[in-house]
């Protein structure tokens, strides 16, 4: 398998593991069976293919095509257009093929592959890709084929992909026609479609295969004879009067359940009004109140996510809200009296669209423009009313809010809502649960919705778990918690139990046996003693201000003495003579234990940035930003369930305490935070709470309507309040100092799970399934302080390896090694870099990140926190004569083993 350019191209494209898993299942497959890049193979050569696949896919049964094709099926949102991408990269690098034809099931996603695949465009599928940077593909679509076939000999491009809208193409054929492609031109001297079935090297990309597997232009398309097809759906199988039929070819299965367990999508929740009955009311009443519910959902969900995006210094989001319509007419209905003013007194009335095909000419123009710019935060639209428009293709990451109201069964409602609000607005889940879940709001369906749900094939639940055959020798998992070399070296981990034994024996079998310094018992426990007194020392930098410099004479005396005072008494021997044991010669045991231990650390310090003199803080005044927010008032509580966790979660409206004043409500709950103190901001608390107060006055035209919003969102409002305190706060003092507590600490221990006599990886060997590499330990380690390791990437594997060659000594920190903190909003989480390292000249504290990631807000406020950390300790080094610190930020597409490490220092962060 070409594995060097898989993991290169899931480097560069950041892609997901079920993306990198999907890329190895490719390149696997042709590395089994080389016949699928041969081209004028006849019936027998592909049941031959087939059959070699069969052993290597159990899912896998038939191409179900006269060529070989592959199904990669990957739930709605993990990213298929970025694996076409990835495909294309990969077919072209390893295997040098240049040709490529990829079908769009409808207009929409036919624009949005275009787009995809055009440089300079936010999604550009191949940003990262050295080869395509000077040449980007050329890109020859349904609509300008004729005119770029007048220059297929001249392109300077090393790739071409054609993207043609299938439908287009099936509508040319009915009634026997044949479709415009087929037609001759003039410039090439034979049709289009004959100059790509000439192709030796065409491969066909199939985007949502599901909705055209059997349509008239796939049988067309079929006649390219294309080398492979390759097959991209979140639903591999097409329906039939007799239920849904599963697809044959899928070689890899990553379904919904998977994706939203792994966090690559949002959680779905069903939501109700509690003890809702609609069989109490009319069915128009039972739409109002779900609209109305849906509004004051979507108006706490856009609280939220302004408080998250403030907190965390991101970019914020402006949800929107999806009603679902029966058909054109109700759609029209809907958005009457979604703009009338009985509807929140028309403060909706300029903020919703109706998309269907009831519209064209100007009015057509208008509801694309803002259905396109739906995800801006200047774009006013908050609510879209949509009937059957919306399917595969409409990729948004700010939908939150879904209102069904057109009947269906409870599986349907849910799988045609949620396809569409999926996708994460961050990319990756945030851990709040406002921000990461999508509403259904329902409730008239919402117990069949449950049941459904938990039904064992529900496509919340289903899964594809596939287990590997257990070894002769397996059994099971356990964790494993690895010492450094040293407490190896000085007999300090010696195992207690049978689980501790295998422990070392998984450790022995990746370094090799371990000599120890010491020979015999007494020397080993006075050992661990002058381990215990060489931690006391941590705590006095005057007296010890490194490791090093307890090797003076002065203080190893003193050590000596410490040790000596620790230790047990010596029982007398009833031996004498030759046969009575040698007197303990603690002072070598002192010395050879301090030696050990300044060649298997690295002494990492303990710093503190302390205040002096006169200190003051608090909070700046400042005005409000209350853009955006339209908190509505409530009538019931709305209760919400996750349909696959089964968490709850309360709207509440159940009022508190009735308060005096309007703006006690806000106060009182911005009193409960801990860095808020009354006595001393309660001038500024009464000035933020009144200019709250005002914005709710400003669209609630009754006094009632904005105390149930206080009372009832007081700490939704309080949250926003606190983030946006957050970025007034200040504090000052007289002077800081910079105070190094400790001048070195003791290595920690890691703790891994690992398979149950599993022998470690060699370091060195490539990991053929990058994707499952955070489920691998490694050793074999020359100048590694630990004697395994575990890695998140294979980036990190490869800058291991580099340091191995070029290092003194190194290792991955556990957490709490240097207990650094980094700012990330209105949070302080701790920072544990990737590596620290030491060379002739200098030690390193070293990240490496994927290169689209450097931007990143937490990765920049890492680097600064690391820099700040390292130009500390070297200023500590100077007074000590120890080797300065030095922050590297390495970028992943660096990490090359033809590099030095010197080569590094190039990405030294100040």
């Amino acid at each position: 398998m070409s594995q060097r350019e898989v993991s290169a191209i899931a480097g560069r494209l950041s892609l997901r593991p079920p993306q990198t898993e999907s890329l190895t299942k490719l390149a696997s497959a042709i590395e089994a069976s080389p016949a699928m890049l041969h081209p004028n193979r006849d019936a027998a050569d592909v049941a031959a293919i087939l059959a070699t696949l069969k052993t290597q896919f159990p899912t896998l049964q038939d191409f179900e095509r006269d060529f070989p094709s592959l199904c990669f099926a990957l739930a709605t949102g993990v990213g298929k257009t970025r694996l076409m991408g990835a495909f294309i990269s990969y077919l072209f690098q390893a295997h040098g093929i240049k040709h490529f034809f990829v079908l769009a099931p409808n207009l929409t996603i036919y624009d949005k592959l275009i787009a995809d695949f055009t440089p300079n465009t936010p999604k550009y599928v191949f940003k990262g890709i050295a080869d395509f940077a000077a040449y980007p593909p050329e890109i020859i679509t349904g609509d300008n084929y004729e005119e770029r076939a007048q220059a297929l000999h001249d392109l300077l491009s090393p790739v071409t992909i054609n993207i043609f809208n299938i439908a287009k193409i099936s509508s040319e054929v009915r009634g026997g026609r044949a479709p415009r492609i087929k037609r001759l031109s003039e410039y090439i001297g034979q049709s289009y479609f004959d100059y790509l079935a000439a192709l030796p090297d065409l491969v066909l990309l199939m985007d949502e295969s599901h909705r055209y597997r059997a349509s008239a232009g796939v049988r067309a398309i079929n006649e390219l004879r294309p080398l492979m097809g390759l097959e991209l759906t979140a639903t591999p199988f097409v329906e039939s009067t007799r239920g849904p039929v599963p697809f044959k070819n899928v070689v890899m299965d990553y379904p919904l359940a998977q994706a939203m367990e792994d966090g690559f999508v949002k959680e779905p929740a069903v939501v109700t009004q509690r003890n809702f009955d609609a069989r109490d009311m009319p069915p128009d009443e039972v739409e109002r109140v779900k609209l109305q519910d849906g509004v004051r959902l979507h108006e706490a969900t856009k609280v939220e996510l302004k408080t998250y995006a403030r907190s965390n210094g991101v970019k914020e989001v402006k949800p929107f809200m999806l009603v679902i319509a029966r058909d054109t007419t109700h759609a029209g209905t809907l958005l009457a009296l979604v703009q009338s003013d009985a509807f929140f007194a028309g403060r909706y009335a300029h903020k919703v669209i109706q998309v269907d095909s009831s519209r064209s000419g100007a009015d057509e123009e208008e509801m694309i423009r803002r259905l396109l710019a739906v995800e801006s935060v200047s774009e006013p639209t908050e609510i879209v009313i949509h009937v059957n428009m919306l399917k595969e293709g409409w990729d948004v990451t700010n939908l939150y809010t879904i209102v069904p109201l057109r009947a269906a069964n409870a599986r349907t409602l849910v799988e045609q809502s949620i396809g569409r609000g999926l996708r994460l607005p961050y990319g990756k889940r945030t851990g709040v649960d406002a921000v990461d879940r999508l509403n259904i709001i329902a409730h008239d369906r919402f117990q069949d919705i449950i049941d459904d749900a938990n039904r064992a094939d529900s496509p919340i639940k289903l899964k594809t778990l596939i287990l590997d055959a257990p070894d002769a020798d397996g059994d099971g998992l356990q964790s494993l918690t690895v010492a450094s070399n040293l407490a190896q070296a000085l007999g300090l981990n010696q195992p207690e139990n049978a689980f501790e034994a295998a422990d070392v024996a998984t450790q022995t079998a990746a370094t090799g046996s371990t000599t120890p310094v010491f020979s015999t018992s007494d020397e080993r426990q006075a050992a661990a003693v002058v381990m215990q007194v060489l931690a006391e020392y941590e705590l006095r930098p005057g007296d010890a201000p490194s490791r090093l410099a307890l090797l003076s004479p002065e203080l190893q005396a003193r050590l000596t003495e410490a040790v000596k005072e620790k230790l047990p008494p010596v029982q007398p021997s009833v031996l004498v003579g030759a046969d009575a044991p040698a007197e303990l010669d603690v002072a070598d045991v002192v010395r050879r234990t301090v030696e050990e231990a300044v060649k298997q650390t690295i002494d990492i310090p303990r710093i503190a940035v302390v205040p002096q003199g006169v200190v003051t803080s608090g909070f700046r005044p400042f005005t409000l930003d209350v853009a955006g927010l339209h908190l509505q008032p409530k009538d019931r509580s709305l209760v919400g369930q996750a349909l696959r966790t089964h968490a709850q979660f309360t709207l509440s409206a159940q009022s508190g305490k009735p308060m005096q004043r309007l703006e006690d409500y806000i106060v009182h709950a911005l009193s409960e935070f801990d860095d808020i103190d009354y006595t001393a901001h309660a001038s500024l608390l009464y000035d933020l709470a009144g200019q709250m107060v005002a914005h709710l006055q400003s669209y609630l035209s009754e006094e009632s309507e904005v105390r149930n919003v206080l009372d009832l969102d007081r700490q939704l409002i309080a949250n926003n309040i606190h983030a946006q305190m957050m970025g007034h706060f200040f504090e000052s003092a007289t002077g800081y100092v910079v105070e190094v507590r400790r001048g070195y600490t003791a290595l920690k221990e890691s703790t891994y799970t690992v398979g149950a006599g599993q022998p470690a990886r060699d370091h060195r060997q490539t990991v053929d399934e990058p994707s499952r590499i955070k489920q691998m330990v490694f050793g074999h380690f020359s100048r590694c302080l630990y004697p395994l390791q575990k890695f998140d990437s294979d980036t990190e594997r490869r800058f291991a390896v580099i340091l191995e060659r070029d290092a003194d000594k190194w290792f991955k920190p556990a957490k709490g090694q240097f207990q650094m903190a980094y700012k990330l909003g209105a949070e302080q989480p701790e920072y544990v870099p990737d590596f620290v390292a030491a060379t002739a000249h200098s030690l390193l504290m070293v990240e490496t990140k994927a290169r689209n990631e450097l931007g990143n807000g937490d990765v920049m406020a890492k680097a600064q926190a690391g820099a700040l950390w390292c130009q500390q300790a070297s200023d500590h080094a100077r007074t000590t004569g120890a080797k300065p610190w030095r922050y590297l930020l390495v970028p992943h597409d660096q990490v090359t083993e033809d590099k030095r490490l010197t080569d590094y220092l190039a990405f030294a962060q100040t």
